[in-house]
């Protein structure tokens, strides 16, 4: 009898990221993807429209399900017809009543949202943990193994409370390959690139005006760039651009690693695509501290990371039934000579 795998989705980067982890599984395994899904008062507020601008529903949603279509992928929408020997997300904020008490292997998207008031907020006083956002990944331990960016990450997340023995440095997709990025037929050489959020879109605080003028300022006359993030309200971002930096390109669409690729400086927020600047030696701005952010900067690992962590899911998927009980062991990892990729896996 297969083993069967179900993949929670969501955005695009995530989507992609469990696919190419399915991909990397023996047929020995079946797999099955659904959107990102949620219950009780959260699945309301999506029925009523309230949610369309965060993964659970909107153009993410539909996106998803247009990529698991064409990529003729077994779609399980909630995970509602299959009894799932594991399940892979890319998010724990929110844990499905009928994943409770499954096998669940975690795995890292990208960058974190800041720690800030609500953070502590939301941890001390045990609220639900979407209300700080991706700031309390790692939080829920309702996971046997959580598959990390870098060594830095896995002592990021130890910092913030995540068992270390629950922690595994495999590199994630789409950021362990950034040098791939250089080969590329985007037209534009030697610019200043502004990376957009979609901070507003998802109720958090942003100041445009202020940060398009601290673009102007770093770009000092040289040509300006803005690629707007994919949930962001493009005409409103545009008509900003306009206004501000009218000499400004903006494109709403593209191969974003190709664009920092040709850039000589970027700048972003909040925004996991800044490692891929740092990856690639330019000169970069964000609102974190950027020594700190070389410290974080997934493995690059030739675009390994999948196959590593398909391992782990191979390897927690071994004994279904003993993982079923709490924590009671550490099993070490590893995943060949000259892979330095390593770990260990709680069971």
């Amino acid at each position: 009898m297969k083993h069967r795998i179900l993949f929670i989705c969501g955005s695009m980067n995530q989507t992609t990221m469990m696919h190419a982890i399915a991909q990397a599984l023996p047929e020995e395994y079946q797999t099955a993807f659904t959107p990102y899904y949620a219950d009780g008062i959260i699945n309301l507020a999506v029925k009523m429209g309230l949610l369309s601008k965060t993964v659970l529903s909107g153009t993410f949603r539909s996106s998803t399900i247009q990529y698991l279509q064409s990529n003729n992928l077994c779609i399980d929408d909630r995970g509602e017809h299959g009894d799932y020997d594991l399940v892979v997300t890319c998010s724990d904020l929110i844990i499905p009543k009928n994943i409770v008490g499954k096998p669940i292997v975690l795995v890292q998207e990208g960058m974190t949202d800041p720690e800030n008031l609500m953070y502590y907020i939301v941890k001390y006083l045990r609220l639900p943990r979407y209300l700080a956002s991706t700031a309390t990944t790692g939080l829920s331990h309702a996971y046997q193994a959580f598959c990390v960016a870098s060594e830095g990450y896995k002592q990021h997340f130890i910092n913030k409370g995540v068992h270390p023995d629950r922690l595994v440095v495999t590199g994630i997709p789409n950021y362990d390959n950034c040098a791939q990025f250089l080969q590329n037929d985007f037209p534009y050489k030697n610019y200043v690139l502004v990376a957009t959020s979609d901070a507003r879109e998802t109720f958090k605080y942003e100041n445009r005006k202020k940060f398009i003028e601290k673009a102007l300022r770093i770009a000092n006359g040289r040509q300006l760039m803005f690629k707007f993030h994919p949930n962001e309200n493009h005409d409103r971002a545009i008509r900003e651009v306009e206004k501000y930096a009218p000499q400004a390109l903006c494109f709403t669409n593209g191969n974003i690693g190709a664009m920092i690729a040709n850039c000589d400086v970027l700048i972003t927020r909040f925004s996991t695509v800044v490692y891929i600047g740092i990856t690639l030696g330019k000169e970069v701005y964000s609102e974190f501290n950027v020594e700190s952010l070389r410290v974080l900067a997934p493995l690059q690992n030739q675009a390994s990371s999948a196959q590593a962590i398909a391992s782990v899911c191979r390897k927690v998927v071994v004994d279904t039934s003993q993982l079923h009980h709490p924590i009671s062991r550490v099993v070490p990892i590893s995943y060949g000579r000259d892979s330095g990729v390593k770990g260990e896996l709680a069971v």
